[in-house]
């Protein structure tokens, strides 16, 4: 990832996310153009609850600049902004911004930019199946 990235690098792990964020916006201006309509980014696994608290307040941080710092150039190319991932226990500010970016650009065209956000494939099918064996029981 973009930590690993940075290390090899001798950078501190903050640069590396602060490059994929870089990179992320370059992927997304050029996707349109290369005929990709959809686009999806791992952004933050829930697994990385168990990094230090350092690092995921600065991922919280770097997700929260992105949003306030692209949303605006994202509706306006008309890229649709969808998040996955498990939003119970997010801070209320972080889920606002991801419920804002996603009301704003609903009716978005160009691209479709999917962000994996408190995402993981386990954590997934552990919530897939409680929902439908609720759905069995009733």
């Amino acid at each position: 990832g973009n930590g690993r990235w940075a290390k090899a690098r001798g950078m501190p792990r903050l640069a590396g996310h602060r490059a994929g964020v870089e990179a992320l916006r370059k992927a997304v201006r050029a996707a349109p153009g290369l005929g990709i309509s959809f686009l999806t980014v791992y952004a933050f696994s829930s697994e990385n609850w168990s990094r230090p608290k350092s690092e995921v307040s600065d991922l919280m941080g770097l997700l929260k600049l992105f949003i306030r710092r692209d949303l605006a150039e994202l509706h306006q190319s008309g890229v649709r902004v969808r998040i996955i991932g498990d939003r119970a226990g997010l801070q209320a500010d972080i889920r606002g911004l991801l419920e804002e970016a996603e009301s704003l650009t609903i009716n978005n065209t160009s691209l479709t930019l999917v962000i994996a956000f408190n995402y993981g494939s386990r954590d997934e099918i552990a919530r897939a199946t409680a929902s439908i064996a609720l759905d069995v029981a009733a």
